[in-house]
Protein backbone atom coordinates (compact mmCIF):
# COMPACT_ATOMS: atom_id res chain seq x y z
CA UNK A 1 0.00 0.00 0.00
CA UNK A 2 0.97 3.45 -0.94
CA UNK A 3 1.52 6.04 1.41
CA UNK A 4 -0.94 8.68 2.20
CA UNK A 5 -0.44 12.17 1.08
CA UNK A 6 1.59 14.25 3.78
CA UNK A 7 -1.98 15.93 4.49
CA UNK A 8 -3.28 12.61 6.10
CA UNK A 9 -0.15 12.71 8.44
CA UNK A 10 -1.18 14.38 11.73
CA UNK A 11 0.28 17.85 12.43
CA UNK A 12 3.03 16.46 15.47
CA UNK A 13 4.11 20.03 16.61
CA UNK A 14 -0.10 21.03 16.70
CA UNK A 15 -0.61 17.63 18.52
CA UNK A 16 2.92 18.86 20.95
CA UNK A 17 0.87 22.41 21.22
CA UNK A 18 -2.58 20.48 22.09
CA UNK A 19 -0.85 18.45 24.76
CA UNK A 20 0.68 21.53 26.40
CA UNK A 21 -2.50 23.98 26.61
CA UNK A 22 -5.16 20.85 28.36
CA UNK A 23 -2.30 20.36 30.84
CA UNK A 24 -1.43 24.25 31.07
CA UNK A 25 -5.42 24.82 31.97
CA UNK A 26 -5.58 21.49 33.82
CA UNK A 27 -2.91 23.71 36.13
CA UNK A 28 -5.22 26.40 36.56
CA UNK A 29 -4.02 28.36 33.43
CA UNK A 30 -6.12 30.18 31.38
CA UNK A 31 -5.31 29.95 27.29
CA UNK A 32 -5.61 33.15 25.85
CA UNK A 33 -4.40 32.47 22.16
CA UNK A 34 -2.86 29.08 20.35
CA UNK A 35 0.00 30.09 18.06
CA UNK A 36 -0.24 34.05 17.55
CA UNK A 37 1.36 35.39 15.16
CA UNK A 38 2.84 38.91 14.29
CA UNK A 39 5.59 40.06 11.34
CA UNK A 40 8.10 39.47 13.97
CA UNK A 41 7.62 35.37 14.53
CA UNK A 42 4.82 33.50 16.19
CA UNK A 43 4.14 32.37 19.88
CA UNK A 44 2.70 28.79 20.62
CA UNK A 45 1.03 29.51 23.17
CA UNK A 46 0.39 32.39 25.68
CA UNK A 47 -2.11 31.84 28.70
CA UNK A 48 -2.95 33.88 32.06
CA UNK A 49 -2.84 32.61 35.65
CA UNK A 50 -4.99 35.05 37.55
CA UNK A 51 -4.59 33.83 40.82
CA UNK A 52 -2.38 36.09 43.08
CA UNK A 53 0.41 34.24 43.70
CA UNK A 54 2.70 34.62 46.74
CA UNK A 55 6.07 36.73 46.11
CA UNK A 56 4.69 37.21 42.77
CA UNK A 57 3.56 41.07 43.85
CA UNK A 58 0.29 39.96 43.68
CA UNK A 59 -0.22 40.67 40.06
CA UNK A 60 -1.51 38.17 37.05
CA UNK A 61 0.82 36.15 35.19
CA UNK A 62 1.17 35.91 31.20
CA UNK A 63 3.14 33.16 30.18
CA UNK A 64 4.46 33.22 26.38
CA UNK A 65 5.00 29.38 25.69
CA UNK A 66 7.61 27.95 22.83
CA UNK A 67 6.49 23.92 22.80
CA UNK A 68 8.69 21.86 21.40
CA UNK A 69 7.52 18.14 19.98
CA UNK A 70 10.53 16.17 18.99
CA UNK A 71 10.88 12.34 17.89
CA UNK A 72 13.39 9.52 19.54
CA UNK A 73 16.93 10.39 18.34
CA UNK A 74 16.52 14.43 17.57
CA UNK A 75 19.54 16.27 16.64
CA UNK A 76 18.64 19.43 18.91
CA UNK A 77 18.76 18.39 22.58
CA UNK A 78 15.01 17.43 22.37
CA UNK A 79 14.47 21.04 20.80
CA UNK A 80 16.36 23.07 23.75
CA UNK A 81 19.07 23.98 21.36
CA UNK A 82 16.61 25.10 18.94
CA UNK A 83 15.55 28.60 20.87
CA UNK A 84 17.96 30.38 20.32
CA UNK A 85 19.18 34.39 20.71
CA UNK A 86 17.47 35.00 17.54
CA UNK A 87 14.62 32.69 18.09
CA UNK A 88 13.95 34.40 21.69
CA UNK A 89 14.14 37.84 20.18
CA UNK A 90 11.59 36.84 17.31
CA UNK A 91 9.15 35.63 20.62
CA UNK A 92 9.98 38.62 22.54
CA UNK A 93 8.75 41.18 19.60
CA UNK A 94 5.56 38.97 18.84
CA UNK A 95 5.18 39.65 22.63
CA UNK A 96 5.48 42.90 22.65
CA UNK A 97 2.81 43.13 19.90
CA UNK A 98 0.68 41.09 21.60
CA UNK A 99 1.02 43.51 24.80
CA UNK A 100 -0.02 46.56 22.74
CA UNK A 101 -2.82 44.45 21.37
CA UNK A 102 -3.92 43.69 24.78
CA UNK A 103 -2.92 47.19 26.86
CA UNK A 104 -4.83 46.10 29.97
CA UNK A 105 -2.11 42.79 30.41
CA UNK A 106 0.81 44.97 30.18
CA UNK A 107 1.71 45.16 33.78
CA UNK A 108 1.28 41.37 34.53
CA UNK A 109 3.78 39.52 35.13
CA UNK A 110 5.28 37.96 31.87
CA UNK A 111 7.68 35.68 31.17
CA UNK A 112 8.99 33.18 28.55
CA UNK A 113 8.71 29.83 29.27
CA UNK A 114 9.20 26.38 26.90
CA UNK A 115 7.85 23.10 27.01
CA UNK A 116 9.37 19.94 25.47
CA UNK A 117 7.40 16.94 24.09
CA UNK A 118 8.95 13.63 23.30
CA UNK A 119 6.62 12.24 20.44
CA UNK A 120 6.13 8.41 19.46
CA UNK A 121 4.67 6.36 16.55
CA UNK A 122 2.69 3.68 18.43
CA UNK A 123 3.23 0.68 15.91
CA UNK A 124 -0.09 -2.20 16.34
CA UNK A 125 2.57 -4.47 17.12
CA UNK A 126 3.60 -2.19 20.12
CA UNK A 127 2.06 -2.92 23.64
CA UNK A 128 4.28 -1.10 25.62
CA UNK A 129 6.40 1.94 26.20
CA UNK A 130 9.31 2.63 28.40
CA UNK A 131 9.96 6.57 29.23
CA UNK A 132 13.65 7.49 30.78
CA UNK A 133 12.05 10.15 33.32
CA UNK A 134 8.00 10.29 34.14
CA UNK A 135 5.94 12.51 32.25
CA UNK A 136 3.72 15.60 33.62
CA UNK A 137 1.20 14.73 30.77
CA UNK A 138 0.62 12.38 27.87
CA UNK A 139 -1.35 12.20 25.20
CA UNK A 140 -2.81 9.47 22.57
CA UNK A 141 -3.70 10.86 18.41
CA UNK A 142 -4.07 9.08 15.38
CA UNK A 143 -0.92 6.45 15.70
CA UNK A 144 1.12 8.87 17.85
CA UNK A 145 1.96 8.64 21.59
CA UNK A 146 3.22 12.44 23.14
CA UNK A 147 4.38 13.07 26.47
CA UNK A 148 5.23 16.35 28.05
CA UNK A 149 8.40 15.99 29.01
CA UNK A 150 9.70 18.93 30.79
CA UNK A 151 8.28 22.67 31.39
CA UNK A 152 10.33 25.17 32.04
CA UNK A 153 8.75 28.16 33.54
CA UNK A 154 11.11 31.68 32.49
CA UNK A 155 13.30 29.57 30.36
CA UNK A 156 14.45 32.82 29.25
CA UNK A 157 14.55 36.23 29.22
CA UNK A 158 13.97 38.77 26.39
CA UNK A 159 13.14 42.46 27.06
CA UNK A 160 9.69 43.57 26.29
CA UNK A 161 8.84 47.11 25.84
CA UNK A 162 5.49 47.87 27.10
Amino acid sequence: MANPPPSHYPDIGELGEDLVAQWLHSTGWRILHRRFSSRWGEIDIIAQLDEKQPFANQLPQVAFVEVKTRSQGNWDAGGKSAITRQKQAKIGRTATIFLAEYPEKADYLCRFDVAIVYCRQISKQQTDMTLTSEALASLSADRYQLYLQEYLPGAFDCAIDS
